[in-house]
């Protein structure tokens, strides 16, 4: 299975002790199964210094997931934006 892409998330616990949590995106390829073909299947994987849990997500959930992501991501950055400007 590829990976696509890891994003790394660095973060200090109450101690003061640094931590990271990796995102890792993996792929597998749509197959033909029986004459017909079957979806690809998209992997979430987090990994930290406790363990890691994989969810698997057909490529329609996973549009479903990024748009989501997407656009709760902007309004963040907008309200940030306007923030900034009010600061000024």
């Amino acid at each position: 299975m590829p990976v696509e892409d890891e994003v790394t998330h660095w973060w200090k616990d109450d101690k003061g002790e640094q931590h990271r949590t990796i995102l890792r995106m993996e792929s597998e390829a749509p197959t033909n199964s029986n004459g017909f073909p079957r979806d690809g299947v998209l992997t979430l994987r987090v990994i930290n210094t406790i363990g890691q849990v994989a969810i698997k997500l057909s490529p329609d959930e996973a549009l479903r997931v990024s748009s989501q992501l997407a656009s709760i991501s902007k309004d963040l950055l907008n309200t940030k934006r306007k923030m900034w400007r009010e600061r000024d």
